[in-house]
């Protein structure tokens, strides 16, 4: 499922921005390639998202929806070969945050779920520590006193 629709685009850039999605020219947005492009730009942004979230998502937040319309103009943008650097710069922005995220330096504002009563959400997936097991020290320090 996609993070945006074609009328999130519309709703945050004008129907002006759907230009990089008119594939033959008549003026007119390929509604294909842009839900294409959408269910690209999602998949995108799950690969970030994998490392500290559950997926799929409880919610979609407000900036998911961002993050999804501005890769996914990139994408187009880049295939129709009419890229600018404000699509640049806004995809590269938007994979920054998106790697923030993923790191644990930025999180999304959403609730995590809770377990079934009115108490605290859980807290979100955090990498796990790294745990060695192996044999006992030969060469301790106690050991190896007097030597």
């Amino acid at each position: 499922m996609a993070y945006a629709t074609q009328i999130d685009i519309t709703e945050l850039y004008s129907e002006d921005a759907l230009y990089v999605a008119d594939r033959d020219g008549d003026g007119v947005p390929d509604a294909a390639a842009v839900t294409r492009a959408l269910r690209s730009a999602s998949g995108e942004i799950d690969s970030y998202l994998g490392v500290r979230f559950a997926l799929p998502l409880p919610e979609t937040p407000d900036l998911l929806v961002q993050f999804c319309v501005d890769i996914a103009l990139y994408r187009l943008a880049l295939s129709r070969d009419v890229l600018s650097d404000e699509h640049r710069n806004r995809y590269e922005d938007t994979l920054k945050h998106l790697k923030d995220i993923a790191r644990g330096s930025a999180t999304l504002n959403i609730a995590q779920g809770t377990d079934g009563d009115d108490s605290a959400p859980t807290e979100p997936d955090r990498p796990r520590p790294i745990v060695v097991g192996g044999p006992e020290r030969e060469f301790t320090r106690a050991k190896l006193r007097g030597l």
